[in-house]
């Protein structure tokens, strides 16, 4: 009886070896679910006017997710229609922004599903819609060569004025202005000087006179400001460098 029941006993913990080791396999072979939203590109957004400005979002994903979906909306937006998702390869999407879009913080949603198109994660991620500014148109005014007949080898002195279009015609002060010479006869223009703008967009800068042609001023503009040129003024150089 005591070795029957030493083999009852024996059989019992066998399967009970067998049964766990069972489970160690299965726990084995079990995914751990992973959804990243890997990176969006640009951030932020910039979207000119009359433009549309193209984002990029990467996903990352584990084996056992056989469908990721995206979208993306204004940070607390509830009513805004939906934007349209382009779904490239390799867990890639592409959204078009216009100047249309909301500006200011956004917020990505990626979706994954399974075999049997259960829900089995998320992942969000944020980034920047932005609008580019226009820039305010500019003029250069009041520019002179002056004197308009001098001898060679003499200054000539120039004058303007810079100015914005800000609801009327308005002084720009502290932005570099250059000017440039095109002898008779060529095509091309030199730069000759350069001069900051002061107190009402008013600048002055001077050269020697070397040959008679024309003197334009001109403002390469910055991230704010259109460039723009003024218009010509001619002098006329007359004799030789030296007096005798």
């Amino acid at each position: 009886m005591r070795k029957i029941a030493l083999g009852i006993v024996s059989a019992l913990v066998g399967g009970a070896m067998l049964m766990s080791g069972a489970s160690t396999a299965s726990a084995a072979t079990k995914v751990d679910t992973q959804l990243k939203i890997r990176d969006i590109d640009p951030n932020p957004v910039v979207v000119e006017p009359g433009s549309e400005t193209t984002a990029y979002f990467d996903i990352g994903a584990s084996s056992d997710v056989k469908k990721v979906e995206l979208s993306v909306a204004p940070e607390g937006a509830r009513t805004l229609r939906a934007k349209d998702v382009k779904d490239l390869e390799g867990w890639r999407f592409a959204v078009g922004f216009t100047e249309g879009d909301p500006q200011g913080k956004w917020q990505a949603t990626a979706v994954a599903f399974d075999s049997a198109g259960k829900q089995i994660a998320t992942d969000t991620a944020f980034f920047s819609v932005e609008l580019e500014k226009s820039k305010s148109e500019t003029r250069i005014s009041r520019f002179s060569a002056d004197p308009y007949k001098v001898r060679k080898g003499r200054t000539i002195e120039f004058s303007g004025r810079l100015q914005v279009d800000d609801d009327g015609w308005e002084g720009v002060r502290g932005e570099k202005v250059n000017v440039y010479f095109r002898a008779n006869g060529s095509s091309g223009w030199k730069w000759v000087a350069s001069a900051k703008t002061k107190w009402g967009g008013k600048f002055y800068a001077e050269t020697r006179a070397y040959k008679s042609g024309t003197f334009r001023a001109v403002f390469d503009g910055n991230d704010e400001l259109d460039g723009s040129k003024s218009r010509t003024d001619s002098v006329r150089v007359y004799g030789s460098w030296w007096r005798r």
